[in-house]
């Protein structure tokens, strides 16, 4: 039996969330782990991820390897901090190491492997799951679902983007342990968290629309102060149907963060922007990059998004002689 070991997942993250949900329910429920403590983590950990003081035993979900985990579980091809890594969990083989690059999102991953190696599943949270693919792989029907859609998951996706309790992530893992994901997600204070968002993200549009514009004729390029209001990623696309990717310097309280995505509606080989942004101090999925800059002034900002989005554009066009070679 495992006593008094410690979670540790992705936050604030709707996969993050229900991976850990699996996770403790697997371990709990079927491998005699006993946990003393959900610990949410974000990739501002990632430069000491290794030398990060972490209470054993823990197992880790939808976040960077760490070859001390009992447990460990994630999807991002980024996942290994340094090129050693990969090699030791190539060669350690250890069952309870879970990893899968091609995985929409965390949660499906664990779904599938848990029932194929160890013949776990419980059916209760498939609904969950189906949610957490969804929305970490960006399988949303509508640009208009993705930035409003009234289904409870996204209540719930749109409250962790709100929140500053630092608790509330955990609680989200113990209440969707014991609770369906209707129930929780329609809470009133999950709703009125929601509900708020979704003012904040209009406001946030409205303000959107004065600076984003097309480079070229397939990149929607912004720059917005979201520091009173919420950026929704999908945004561009709102304005821009027909960009084939977006990306953008976002202002907040906490630096600038520059952000890209791939139009999800649109059917091509993507660049693997979280690699790309890897090279910048950030990381992400194929789909979607991300870097913070905390101490760095506008300009320098500017600088190192022209130098992304050249980076997007010379792999954009890789891959397009790729496509045209193989017809």
């Amino acid at each position: 039996m495992v006593r008094g070991a410690y979670l540790y997942f992705h936050s604030p993250c709707f996969d993050g969330i229900v991976s850990s949900v699996l996770a403790l329910d697997f371990l709990e429920g079927s491998q005699n782990w006993k946990f003393a403590a959900l610990r949410p983590v974000n990739y501002g950990l990632r430069t000491g991820w290794l030398s990060e003081k972490l209470s054993k035993p823990f197992a880790v979900v939808d976040f960077l390897y760490h070859p001390d985990a009992g447990f460990w579980a994630d999807h991002h091809q980024t996942t290994f901090v340094e090129p050693s890594l990969k090699q030791h969990f190539e060669e350690q083989k250890n069952p309870y190491h879970i990893y899968g690059s091609k995985s929409g999102s965390c949660a499906k991953l664990l779904w599938r492997v848990l029932a194929l190696r160890f013949n776990y599943r419980n059916t209760r949270l498939a609904e969950l799951v189906r949610w957490a693919d969804k929305i970490d792989a960006a399988r949303y029907g509508s640009v208009e679902e993705a930035i409003s859609g009234p289904y409870p998951a996204l209540n719930i996706n749109r409250a962790l983007m709100i929140t500053r309790d630092p608790d509330y992530p955990a609680w989200l893992v113990t209440q969707l342990r014991d609770h369906s994901l209707d129930e929780i997600g329609r809470l009133p204070e999950v709703v009125e968290k929601s509900n708020e968002v979704k003012t904040l993200v209009q406001v946030g549009l409205d303000r959107l629309s004065h600076t984003v514009h097309l480079d070229g004729s397939d990149i929607a390029v912004f720059d917005v102060d979201s520091s009173d209001v919420l950026i929704n990623r999908y945004s561009p696309y709102h304005f821009f149907p027909e960009a084939r990717y977006s990306i953008g310097m976002v202002r907040t309280n906490d630096g600038i963060k520059i952000t890209a995505m791939r139009n999800p509606w649109r059917q091509f080989p993507s660049v693997y922007l979280g690699k790309v942004f890897e090279r910048f101090g950030g990381g992400g999925h194929r789909r979607v990059g991300s870097v913070l800059l905390k101490d760095s002034d506008a300009r320098e900002a500017q600088r190192v998004m022209k130098r992304l989005l050249r980076e997007i554009r010379k792999e954009d066009a890789s891959n397009k002689k790729s496509v045209a070679a193989c017809r």
